[in-house]
């Protein structure tokens, strides 16, 4: 007997040019079709360049800042 194993689902997700506050809930892996995004952490005075062809985790609790300079489209997972 096989046991099925829970798909989980890919999400998409477009944001235009601007700049925002994030926390994440659950941990997040996107892969970033279209964009340029500076991803700063709380706290911190560096900052994370990821663009179209980026795949990248953010883990649970994370919290930062975005600053999308080219408009976005990912696809992601949480959990």
């Amino acid at each position: 007997m096989k046991t099925a194993r829970p798909r989980k689902l890919i999400h998409v997700w477009g944001c235009p040019p601007s700049k925002f506050p994030w926390t994440y809930d659950t941990k997040e892996i996107c892969y970033l079709l279209e964009g340029k995004v500076k991803v700063t952490p709380d706290g911190s005075s560096e900052s994370v360049e990821i663009g179209a062809g980026d795949l990248v985790e953010f883990p649970k609790g994370m919290s930062c800042t975005w600053d999308v300079s080219v408009g976005v489209d990912k696809h992601y997972n949480m959990g």
